[in-house]
């Protein structure tokens, strides 16, 4: 049996986004355990050319639930960038979970052919084929930004390793 575009993608997301939150749920209760203000962490970056903690999340949620409603053919919802502590990101989290574990199965059939449209009407408007699209720019971007997120924990202090970027699979 092929392995379908949604197998090859929610529960990919679901899983990555479960540890996301636990590695947040992590760094908070380091933070506390040590007095370090929450902000130190949420405003991190590798470099200061480089996007905050806060916004790795906020992006990781965007890939999240852009790139499988538009493999099923659904409108991706739109989430304004507010969030400024880990309890709204965990919100936002949760709330990009729930999206996209209520996307059916049966929707992505057929979109490995499904030409999908970036920035319609734009001067950077790109098409791409649907399995291109997952496994070429969604899946990667994704990635990024989660291990984005992980090494701005690590560096942090936040007791974490591979057995916690991982999460449950």
């Amino acid at each position: 049996m092929a392995l379908s575009m949604y197998s090859a993608s929610v529960p990919v997301f679901v899983q990555m986004l479960g540890s996301l939150s636990e590695l947040l749920r992590k760094a908070e209760a380091h933070a506390t355990a040590r007095g370090i203000e929450p902000a130190a962490f949420l405003q991190s970056r590798v470099y200061p050319d480089m996007f905050p903690l806060v916004r790795q999340v906020q992006i990781a949620c965007d890939f999240a639930k852009s790139v499988p409603a538009r493999l099923a053919g659904a409108d991706v919802p739109s989430y304004e960038d507010t969030e400024q502590g880990f309890d709204e990101l965990q919100a936002r989290i949760a709330r990009t979970l729930e999206f996209i574990r209520g996307l059916p199965e049966d929707a992505f059939e057929g979109s490995d052919a499904r030409e999908i449209v970036l920035r319609p009407g734009t001067p950077k408007e790109r098409r791409i084929g649907g399995q291109a699209y997952l496994l070429q720019y969604g899946l990667p971007q994704f990635f990024f930004h989660v291990t984005t997120a992980y090494a701005l924990l690590r560096q942090g202090g936040v007791e974490i390793g591979k057995k916690d970027y991982m999460g449950q699979y």
